[in-house]
Parts: structure tokens; sequence; C-alpha cells
């Protein structure tokens, strides 16, 4: 099984190539690498020997490769093709080939990689690889790739990309975990008597309250669970905007006691709100691996692959 990513991106071939084949530039936007460095070449030599670090937190684990530099095919494509291995025992990967392939178009560049490698700790890794870590990879190359669509597209620098998309997801997993909070334990685990008041005093029964209070508690996980997977948050950010502005109003309407309770709606309903316009802020210019077509088997690739040695 390999992976295949491919995008497009508008640019001219000279520059995509400068922002790819830059280890510096490779190294900015690339989700996989915390740092490529080019080892010197000898006079004559036509591979290009360099070493790579992946940090995750404090953990750095490093990596050697070369690569072939480019190739032009007979249809005006260019290719970049590589070989990389790793001798840290913390590195699943044990060593691997892939390439680059560029397609000039109107205005624009197909961009496509294929690669493979194989993993090291026998059938325990190659189940780990399967499950989880090709997977990650393969989000991880069509990530890097809309990032770098959009640093040279947009002007939008990766480094900013990577903090805009970390604050994203932060407001978008509080807004989702205060839904699902509020939704299961006050109104399905155990009904909370205040949920039931409120509920009475805007003019429900007790009996309609109780079947009620059920309904909002679905309704509320139902809505965190929308807020964790949608592909575009921004319409759901709002939608939970106007909620809270209109659960704040109900509250001060029919249980104005509640307002300055020591625990009351107004403080949560405040800082859910600002969670979620932080998340509607953050949802625009985002990278995404939706944008790119991208899998981990070899079905896609057999068009891009390369006639050069790898």
């Amino acid at each position: 099984m390999g992976v295949y990513v491919e995008t497009e991106i508008r640019c001219s071939l000279d520059e995509l190539w400068r922002r790819t084949q830059d280890p510096r530039e490779h190294a900015r936007w690339d989700l996989r690498f915390s740092e490529i460095e080019y080892l010197p070449r000898p006079d004559g030599e036509q591979l290009q020997q360099f070493v790579y670090r992946t940090r995750i937190g404090v953990l750095a684990i490093a990596g050697q490769g070369r690569t072939v530099g480019s190739r032009e095919t007979a249809a005006g494509e260019c290719v970049s093709a590589l070989k990389f291995w790793s001798d840290d025992p913390r590195s699943l990967i044990r060593e691997g080939a892939g390439h680059w392939k560029y397609f000039p178009g109107d205005g624009a560049v197909r961009f496509a990689t294929r690669y493979d490698y194989r993993v090291r700790y026998g059938f325990a890794g190659r189940l780990l690889d399967r499950l989880v870590f090709r997977r990650w990879m393969a989000w991880a190359t069509a990530w890097s790739f809309d990032r770098l669509r959009l640093w040279i597209e947009k002007g939008i620098d990766p480094a900013s990309s990577l903090r805009l998309s970390a604050v994203h997801w932060l407001a978008r997993v509080g807004v989702a975990f205060v839904w699902l909070y509020q939704g299961i334990v006050p109104k399905l685990f155990r009904p909370h008597a205040d949920e039931l008041v409120m509920l009475r005093d805007a003019g429900f029964s007790s009996e309609t309250a109780g079947c009620l209070l059920h309904i909002l508690g679905w309704a509320e996980i139902a809505i965190a669970l929308a807020v964790l997977i949608a592909r575009r948050p921004a319409r759901l950010f709002a939608f939970t905007l106007v909620l809270m502005a209109a659960a704040t109003a109900a509250v001060a309407i029919f249980s104005p006691s509640y307002l300055t309770a020591a625990f009351n709606p107004v403080s949560l309903n405040v800082a859910v709100a600002v969670l979620a316009g932080i998340g509607w802020l953050s949802s625009h210019d985002l990278p995404s691996a939706a944008h790119c077509r991208y899998s981990r088997s070899s079905k896609h690739a057999e068009e891009s692959r390369p006639e050069v040695e790898q």
C-alpha cells in the first residue's frame, strides 16, 4: 500500500519548485518534518544527501535520505524522486521511497506525490501502521499540501496556518464539550431540578418539562457531534451564538432569579458564545486535507509513477 496525494496550486512551476525543493522552505510547510538539511555534495555527485528531524513535543526523531533532483519528461512534466531511512529505533519507519511530480497547466500546477515505506517492530509495527500511522501520514501529507497552497496563493505564512488551526480546534473542542456535557449530565444522566424549574417558569407543565428536557439533551448531543465532525463548522458556530443569545434572553425573561446565582446561565452562555465567536473567526482559510485528493493505496498513483531510479 502506498500513499498518494494530489492537489492543484495556482502558481508558476518555478515558484512551486522553489517552495518544495529548497529544504528550508520545505520544512516550513510540511507537517511531517521539523528540519531538513542538505549535506555537502561532492562535485559530479548526482544524488543529494540530506538529513531530517521530526519533533513531537520533546521527542525528536532523526533520519537520512537522498534525492535525485529534477527530471523532465517528454510531456513537459517535472519529477523529483528520493529515498529515505531512519536508524533511530524510535522511528516506526525503517526505510522508504517516493516521488513528487509536477504537471504544469494553464495558470496552475497539478502537484502529486506517491511514496511507500517499510516499518520496524515486526507484526506489531505493521498492525500499528495499517490501523493508525499510515492513515495519519496520508492525512498529514494532504493537510501539508493545502497549507502550501494557502502560502503560495494567499500569502498565509505556514506557521500562522498552524497556529490558526490550533486556535480553531481548541474553540471547536471547547464548544463541543460544553454542548455534550450539558446534554448528558444535567438533562439525561441526572436531570437537574433547576433545568426543570426554568422550563416550568417558561409555561410548560411538569410532565411536559420532563419530556422536553430529554429532547433538549439529545439535541445538544447532536450539536456537539456536528461541531466536531462538520467539514464547514462556521455555520454551527454562528448557530451556537444565536442559541446562546436566545437562551440568555429566555432566562432573563422567565427566570430572572437565576441571573445572580453563583453558577448562572449568563457566565456559561457568554463563555460559550466567546468560544463560538473565536471558532467562527478562525474558520476561514484553514488548511484542510479535504481540499486534496488522497489515498492510502496505490490504485490512484499509477498515472503519476515516474520513470526514475529510486
